[in-house]
């Protein structure tokens, strides 16, 4: 009972402290997953915590549990316009870019540590996915607004690359442990079994989680623990059925948020709060689990094999897949420059380790070096390269005075609580008169903690509190009703930055802006609309911020409305050389 009480006490604590710790590197910058990983290394044996873990069993399956929830939460945060936008990129790069990222890293292995090419390439293998945990959370926790496209193919990428690390990393090890090659044609057949059964046993799962949510009336306080069974019951049911698990939870936690059902907005912050903790203790673990004093014969050739995947393998790799996808060259230097390695590499060193290899204490400090440079050096960096390759995009109009209430599946609209903000267009109207948008209908008006009489209400005054019902697709008219506009503005100099001095319909015909602002546009364009003018110039989805140049000047997408180009902007003078203009701006130089 004492025991049992003591690893409670520190490992309660070591959660809190991490939690705390994490909130206060924030100010300076620095990433909340090295400092995870730090804390976790201060109370290991080599710290002053003085902690001696070397369970590899309990991280293994402790990491395995964390991942999937993770997973599952980054699922149900997934458009399912997205994916559709960025499948095919995302489907190459977590299988071939996987590929060819260990192959690089492992020749390059080959020299720096003298192992054979088998046991280089299990290097590789280990380190050669993206981590889901790192990328879902760096980009979310950084706050950037940033390409869809961009943001998509990270976030789809890392959610279903790591079953090709995982089965790279079993059959490396099964080669060394066994001597003798498997069946080429097994090997693929058992690879496709793991991709596609974990999609059809996701969206099996998921489809399955919607209907007994909406047939089954459980107390609010259960659906998110409901979720939590069904997340961990599909991971393992999946490696039941020789699928692939992670894939199996990432497709069921897509199904289930592209989907109305009871209990929505419960599960989602509970899996916020959730995947925070798989994160920290993910990574409290494999800090405790590495003895900084054993790993200086490991660290020059540590950070020269992470250096190699971080400048060479990944930027490889990533060019090979996605310049087919016709993706810009920022768009590729950045998604190779944000290929944030995370808990998994060490997670999946530990397999080695289980399985008694030779060497294998070599490829956990190897993969230890690699998260810990990817984390510092992209981790701390990820908004100065967005800046660098014109990724980012003026941060989205503030909503922070809406929260949603879910209804059900049953209800077309929703509830929506506001409060009024000083400034905000709705006061400038008789209350009667409201500009409301269609299907939109205030249902209470709360003052000073009283419920005003709506028949009497002359006008809204600012810091009253409304709930309002609508449709999920007029929040965004709604926000601009009652929120500040004019603190809105004061970020326009940044939307001019990105979107150009000037901003038109999409419908606008391409031949009478080339009149109204001087440039040349094909006889054959002319009458083409903005918007289909650019989509035809992409030859691909178009996104927020893509740029399309017409002679002198740019065409950039301001606004996507049901998959339409609705605003244009013109950038006049692009001139200067797109990547010097940003790093100009990135690092605060003028003109």
């Amino acid at each position: 009972m004492g025991q049992a009480n003591e690893i409670l006490f520190v490992a309660s604590l070591l959660v809190l402290i991490s939690i705390l710790a994490g909130s206060a590197s924030s100010r300076f910058g620095v990433p909340f997953l090295l400092v995870f990983l730090g804390l976790g290394l201060l109370a290991g044996v080599d710290g002053p915590g003085g902690i001696e873990f070397d369970d590899y069993q309990l991280t293994y399956a402790v990491g395995s549990a964390a991942l999937a929830i993770i997973l599952f939460d980054g699922g149900l945060r997934t458009k399912m316009s997205i994916v559709r936008l960025v499948a095919g990129p995302s489907l190459v790069l977590s299988t071939f870019g996987v590929l060819a990222t260990a192959g690089i890293v492992g020749a390059v292995g080959h020299f720096i540590l003298g192992f054979g090419l088998l046991q280089s390439f299990l290097i590789g293998a280990i380190v050669g996915s993206t981590d889901a945990a790192a990328v879902f959370f760096l980009l979310n926790v950084k706050g950037m607004a940033l390409q869809k496209r961009v943001t998509g193919t990270l976030e789809v990428e890392s959610g279903i690359n790591d079953p090709m690390a995982i089965f790279l990393t079993l059959v490396c090890v099964e080669l060394l442990r066994l001597g003798q090659p498997p069946d080429s044609w097994l090997l693929l057949l058992n690879f496709l079994v793991q991709m596609l059964g974990g999609v059809a046993i996701g969206v099996a799962g998921g489809l399955l989680l919607v209907l007994l949510f909406n047939r089954v009336q459980v107390a609010g306080g259960l659906y998110p623990i409901v979720a939590m069974a069904a997340t961990l019951l599909i991971f393992s049911g999946a490696h039941f059925a020789h699928a692939s698990g992670y894939v199996a939870v990432y497709v069921a936690g897509l199904m289930l948020g592209n989907r109305r059902h009871r209990g929505a907005q419960v599960i989602l912050r509970f899996y916020d709060g959730l995947s925070w903790l798989g994160q920290i203790v993910m990574f409290l673990l494999l800090g405790l689990l590495m003895t900084p004093s054993q790993l200086e014969p490991d660290i020059l050739p540590g950070l020269l094999i992470a250096a190699v995947l971080i400048v060479l393998a990944r930027p490889v790799a990533v060019t090979l897949c996605l310049l087919p996808f016709r993706y810009s060259w920022a768009e590729i230097g950045f998604i190779s420059w944000v290929g944030l390695r995370g808990a998994v590499p060490i997670f999946l060193a530990t397999i080695p380790v289980l399985a008694g290899l030779q060497h294998a204490s070599i490829y956990v400090s190897v993969a230890f070096f690699c998260v810990l440079l990817s984390l510092t050096l992209q981790g701390w960096t990820i908004g100065l390269a967005a800046r660098l390759f014109g990724l980012e995009l003026p941060p989205q109009k503030d909503s922070a005075s809406r929260a949603e209430i879910d209804l059900g599946n049953t209800a077309d609209r929703d509830i929506a609580s506001y409060q009024v903000q000083p400034g905000a267009p709705a006061l400038g109207y008789v209350y009667a008169e409201l500009p409301m948008p269609r299907r939109c209908r205030i249902i209470a008006v709360i003052r000073e903690g009283t419920v005003m009489d709506r028949a009497k209400l002359e006008s809204l005054q600012p810091s009253d509190y409304l709930l309002v019902l609508a449709p999920p697709e007029q929040l965004y008219s709604l926000d601009r009703l009652f929120t500040n506009q004019e603190k809105q503005r004061k970020g326009r100099s940044t939307g001019e930055e990105v979107f150009g001095e000037f901003a038109v319909q999409g419908d606008t015909p391409v031949g009478v802006l080339g009149e109204m602002y001087g440039f040349p546009v094909e006889e054959k364009f002319r009458a083409d609309p903005a918007g289909a003018y650019i989509r035809k110039r992409l030859r691909r989805g178009a996104v927020v911020g893509d740029r399309v140049r017409v002679g002198p000047v740019e065409l950039v997408v301001r606004e996507i409305k049901h998959d339409r180009i609705a605003m244009v902007g013109l950038e006049l003078e692009p001139e200067e050389h797109p990547l010097l203009r940003r790093m100009r701006r990135a690092f605060g130089f003028k003109a």
